[in-house]
C-alpha cells in the first residue's frame, strides 16, 4: 500500500438505517454517497448527503447524523497528507479547511470514486497513488474555503488543545472533572461550560470519541478488537463496541469485514 495512505481508515458500509452521535475526527472525512441519504448536522447547520454527492468533514468539526438506506464509502486522509499536498500546489505549508460540506462537483465524485476503486481492487501502488492525488487536488484547488497554518487541530482553541494532550498522556485513565478543570486552572463549573461551548461536546464524550479514535489507530496497525480497546481504557470489548456503533452507526466488527469491496 502506498505510503501515502499509512494507517488510513477505509470505510464501505451498504444499506446503513443507523445513527450516530455527536463526535469527531483528528483526521479528514471524505465519502461518496451512492445511494440512500445520510442527514447530517455539525456546529452551524444540517445537510443532506444524497445520490452522488461528496461529503466533507475537517478534522475535529463535531457532526452527527441520520441514515436511511445509505450506501457510500468513506475514508480519512490525515491533516499532514492534506498539508503535504497543499503546500506541493501552492509551495505554502497551510492546511486547508472546506465550508461546503456537501460538494456537488461531477469531476471531483468522478476522481474520487476512480481513485476507491483501484483502491478497494487492490490495484499499483502507483496506480492508487495517482487516483489520490488526481482528486483531492482537484478538492483542493477547487474547494478550499481558507486556510490554517500548519499545527495541532485544536492549537487555535487553548482549553481544548490543553485537555486534548491531557487525555492523550494517559488514555485509559478514569479521569475526574475535578483533574480536568485543575489541568486547564478553572473551576469545574467554569470548564464545563467553556469545554462545551468551544468544543460543543461535555467532556465524558470527548473522552469516549478520543480513545475511540485511538482504538481505531491500534485496530489499523494490526491490533486485535479486544486488545485495542483494554489499551484506550475500555472495560471490555462489548462496551467498546456498544459506544463505537452509537458514535459511528455500525461495530468495528462490521467495518473490518466490509471495508473492502467498491460498491
Amino acid at each position: 500500500m502506498s505510503k501515502l495512505l499509512t494507517n488510513t481508515l477505509f470505510e464501505n458500509v451498504t444499506h446503513s438505517t443507523a445513527d450516530f452521535t455527536r463526535h469527531y475526527h483528528d483526521t479528514y472525512t471524505i465519502g461518496l454517497t451512492y445511494r440512500g441519504v445520510l442527514k447530517s448536522y455539525n456546529s452551524y447547520e444540517s445537510y443532506e448527503s444524497y445520490e452522488y454527492s461528496v461529503r466533507i468533514n475537517n478534522p475535529g468539526e463535531v457532526h452527527a447524523g441520520k441514515s436511511k438506506d445509505w450506501s457510500h464509502v468513506n475514508f480519512y486522509p490525515s491533516v499532514d497528507l492534506m498539508t503535504d499536498l497543499y503546500q506541493q500546489i501552492f509551495y505554502d505549508r497551510k492546511t486547508p479547511f472546506f465550508k461546503r460540506l456537501i460538494i456537488e462537483d461531477k469531476i471531483l465524485f468522478a476522481k474520487l470514486h476512480n481513485f476507491f476503486d483501484s483502491y478497494f481492487k487492490n490495484e499499483d501502488d502507483i496506480v492508487i497513488e495517482s487516483n489520490l492525488i488526481d482528486a483531492l487536488s482537484h478538492l483542493i484547488i477547487s474547494s478550499t474555503i481558507y486556510t490554517k497554518k500548519y499545527n495541532d487541530i485544536f492549537e487555535d482553541k487553548k482549553i481544548i488543545k490543553d485537555t486534548y494532550e491531557f487525555i492523550n498522556d494517559s488514555i485509559d485513565t478514569n479521569f475526574t472533572l475535578e483533574a480536568l478543570a485543575s489541568n486547564v486552572n478553572l473551576s469545574k463549573f467554569h470548564f464545563l461550560r467553556l469545554f462545551k461551548k468551544n468544543f460543543g461536546l461535555t467532556p465524558h464524550a470527548f473522552i469516549v470519541n478520543e480513545r475511540l479514535n485511538r482504538a481505531n489507530n491500534l485496530i489499523k496497525n494490526g491490533y486485535s478488537l479486544s486488545s485495542a480497546s483494554v489499551q484506550v481504557g475500555f472495560n471490555d470489548q462489548s462496551h467498546f463496541s456498544r459506544n463505537f456503533k452509537k458514535y459511528f452507526g455500525y461495530t468495528p466488527s462490521y467495518l473490518q469485514k466490509n471495508s473492502n469491496i467498491i460498491l
